[in-house]
């Protein structure tokens, strides 16, 4: 017996008026995905939020499949990665979708910071929204740190402990604010808890919580209007301005205005997927361990320009830089609703925030470029691979060449290069006969300095004696050594 179409119909039209009564499905649909917004923030400028928000979606797909079969614990930890990525069928593609799409969340993020900055969509009455914004960059940057460091390869280990030395230098507390980052005095499994907690449940729950807020204020304050040259902000007339766009041009976010963000949806997927069968998922490297000296480790690709500026900046101004430094910056993007909330938005007519946008983004993007290539970086078989120019042993006294053995054999070429041959860490050798003295080349092997470790347990002191006797040598043909410039030069009478 066949239903009526009609009575199924009303059937479902029943069915849904009862749960709409106790619901309001269509007041909720109607104040999210119907909200009016302008119909020019129908723009391609506009798709880098929802982007995110996908990002982030499938993030947490990803990970809740990752945290079946890994195990936070030092002894188990790169085991399980190892058997994600080499035995677990389709294992290795799970991990690539969660390394890329990390990656991909990271990139769009910033690609959004940027429009809302540049479009002035800090501006009344966007303040909070401005606020959750930050505050979620900075959890998703913690989201990329703590997932680095949860693959506990070489790359994991010698990055948190770069993390702990920075973090370290906080005057009075650092060693406290240490022992509580990594569960002891040492990197081990209680670390690893931490930071799968951090990871797993702290950095998602507030992200989550921070993106309920965001999405709050984008529904009760609208989505910021394209900003048209010569059209301020005024917090006095603003809303009413507002609400006359939306009465004059405003159309529902669905269906209206959301065909970029699903066709950006699409290519952001597809984005994903295709790093991910083309590149693979990111390590795991070798195994951590502090006591391999081959380890050439490096953090992921987001925060290689800190690996730069902490390579490249002078010792003496290091621990003010990295304490002080994110600081002020932080602060100053707190303020910038606050000091900077009215006026022009149109960035054609704001010069300084678009000189502003363009340092910060090439300045990050030499830096991350120098992370790639890392010219400082320690060659570490250039104590074994490139031998000793022929050039600077030659017609050498016994002692001279006895320092020549002791600088190859002690890997002082991983990170010094002789004519061009070595490590580019610290600076070349060809020449230090002419730069330091006798006294100064003692000091700076035994003391250390700026980026050079203290070698003075390391040498015995007839070792050193040869070093810097060697090195003096490293000079050109006819030129005397350095002096003391201090002292009287010596004159034959």
């Amino acid at each position: 017996m066949k239903v009526p179409i009609q009575k199924l119909t009303d059937l479902g039209l029943g069915v849904f008026n009862w749960v709409d009564d106790r619901l309001h499905v269509k007041k909720i649909w109607e104040s999210t995905a119907g909200h009016h917004v302008p119909q020019s923030a129908g723009s391609w400028f506009y798709v880098f939020g929802s982007a995110t928000l996908l990002c982030f979606m499938l993030q947490l797909v990803t990970g809740i499949m990752l945290a079946l079969v890994y195990v936070p614990s030092a002894d188990e930890a790169y085991a399980t990665l190892e058997y994600l990525t080499y035995h677990q069928q389709l294992g290795w593609f799970l991990r690539a979708m969660h390394y890329w799409g990390s990656d991909f969340m990271v990139g769009i993020m910033l690609l959004h910071m940027t429009q809302v900055f540049l479009f002035g969509a800090y501006k009344y009455p966007r303040e909070i929204t401005w606020l959750s914004g930050l505050a979620l960059l900075v959890c998703t940057l913690g989201l990329a740190f703590t997932g680095q460091v949860l693959r506990f390869d070489e790359d994991a280990y010698w990055g948190l402990g770069i993390g702990a030395a920075i973090m370290g230098r906080v005057p009075f507390i650092g060693q406290q604010l240490v022992d509580f980052m990594l569960g002891g005095q040492i990197i081990a499994s209680e670390t690893l808890s931490r930071f799968f907690a951090l990871h797993v449940f702290v950095l998602p729950g507030t992200v989550i919580a921070l993106v309920s807020l965001h999405l709050r204020m984008v529904l009760t304050k609208g989505i910021n209007e394209y900003p048209v040259p010569g059209m301020v902000v005024r917090r006095e007339t603003y809303d009413k301005e507002y609400a006359a766009i939306l009465k004059k041009e405003g159309v529902p976010f669905f269906p209206k205005a959301i065909d970029k963000d699903i066709i950006t949806a699409a290519f952001v997927i597809g984005g994903i997927v295709t790093c991910a069968l083309l590149f693979g998922p990111k390590g795991p490297g070798g195994p951590a361990d502090p006591l391999q000296i081959d380890a050439n480790p490096r953090p992921d690709f987001w925060f290689l320009w800190i690996f730069s500026v902490a390579a490249l900046m002078p010792a003496e101004i290091e621990t003010f830089a990295l304490l002080v430094g994110p600081a002020v910056i932080g602060l100053v993007l707190v303020a910038l609703p606050f000091v900077n909330g009215t006026g022009e938005k149109s960035w054609r007519r704001r010069p300084v925030a678009v000189i502003v946008t363009l340092l910060v983004w090439i300045s990050l993007g030499m830096l991350t470029y120098l992370g790639v290539t890392s010219p400082w970086s320690p060659v570490m078989n250039g104590w074994s691979a490139e031998t000793t120019p022929d050039a600077q042993i030659l017609n050498r006294t016994p002692l001279e060449l006895q320092g020549a053995v002791t600088l190859q054999y002690k890997q002082c070429r991983n990170c010094h290069a002789i004519d061009g041959l070595g490590g580019e860490r610290g600076p070349a050798l060809t020449d230090v006969g002419l730069r330091l003295t006798k006294p100064q080349l003692v000091r700076q092997v035994v003391q250390g300095g700026g980026n050079m470790p203290a070698y003075g347990q390391n040498l015995s002191p007839s070792e050193v004696e040869a070093l810097v006797h060697y090195m003096i040598s490293l000079r050109p043909d006819g030129i005397p050594p350095a002096r003391d410039t201090t002292l009287p030069r010596k004159t034959n009478n």
